[in-house]
C-alpha cells in the first residue's frame, strides 16, 4: 500500500471518529445532566451494581481473555446505552 493510501485511510477513519463523538456527545451531555439532577440515585445504582457483581463473585480477570474482550468492547456498550436511555427519555434534561 502506498502512502497515499495510507493517508487516505487514515482521513477516512478520523473523519469517521469525529461523526462517532458528534453522535454521542448529545446523549452522554443529557445523561450526565440526568446524573447531577439526581445524584443520590445515581451512586444508588452503582453501588447496588457493585453489590450485585460482587455477591455473583463475577470478576472479568479470572477468566482468560474475557478482560480483553470486555474492554474493547465497553465503549461501545456504553454507547448504545446512552443511546438508549437518550431516545427513551431518561437523560433528557428538561427545562
Amino acid at each position: 500500500m502506498s502512502l497515499l493510501k495510507h493517508r487516505a485511510a487514515v482521513r477516512i477513519a478520523s473523519r469517521q471518529v469525529q461523526e462517532r463523538r458528534r453522535e454521542l456527545a448529545e446523549p452522554a451531555s443529557a445523561l450526565l445532566a440526568r446524573g447531577h439532577q439526581y445524584p443520590l440515585t445515581v451512586m444508588a445504582l452503582a453501588a447496588g451494581a457493585g453489590f450485585v457483581l460482587g455477591k455473583l463473585a463475577v470478576h472479568p480477570l479470572k477468566i482468560p481473555g474475557l478482560g480483553a474482550a470486555l474492554s474493547g468492547s465497553i465503549a461501545d456498550l456504553v454507547a448504545k446505552g446512552t443511546n438508549l436511555l437518550a431516545e427513551l427519555g431518561f437523560g433528557a434534561a428538561e427545562s
